[in-house]
């Protein structure tokens, strides 16, 4: 039987689009965003134009859902608590660079580009198979 975090790795090395939730005005606000992992430390690509970055320089606080595969009950997902920062390290832009942000960005030097990377606080396995949330040790 996996571990938590076993299982917490799995999901997020085999899951890539997920909800993500900032806060505007005081109350939540969630989209859905294409997220890469190294361990548990999550990158998203966006444009520094976009809300979410404002909404997270004056509130770092965020919450993701993924792993949701819409096959029913018993589908396992994670509950990432977790606080972003926002990046135009080139590093980090080599890291998360691929073909498909070419609809958005004219490619990894273009000046809008901007990563956010999340650094988990709390990180729950949820509904796997009925049992209860499983804490994952970070």
């Amino acid at each position: 039987m996996k571990t938590a975090n076993e299982t917490a790795l799995k999901i997020l090395d085999e899951s890539h689009i997920g909800t993500m939730a900032t806060v505007q005005q005081n109350k939540p606000h969630s989209r859905y965003m294409t997220f890469f992992n190294d361990g548990f430390t999550l990158y998203t690509a966006t444009s520094k134009r976009t809300e979410k970055v404002e909404e997270l320089e004056q509130n770092p606080h965020t919450h993701i859902l993924i792993g949701y595969e819409g096959k029913g009950f018993g589908d396992a997902f994670l509950e990432i608590m977790g606080t972003a920062e926002v990046s135009q390290d080139d590093n980090m832009i080599d890291k998360v660079w691929n073909k498909y942000m070419k609809p958005w960005f004219k490619g990894p030097d273009d000046p809008d580009l901007v990563i956010l990377k999340i650094t988990p606080q709390a990180i729950r396995v949820m509904n796997k198979k009925g049992e209860p949330p499983q804490e994952v040790q970070i």
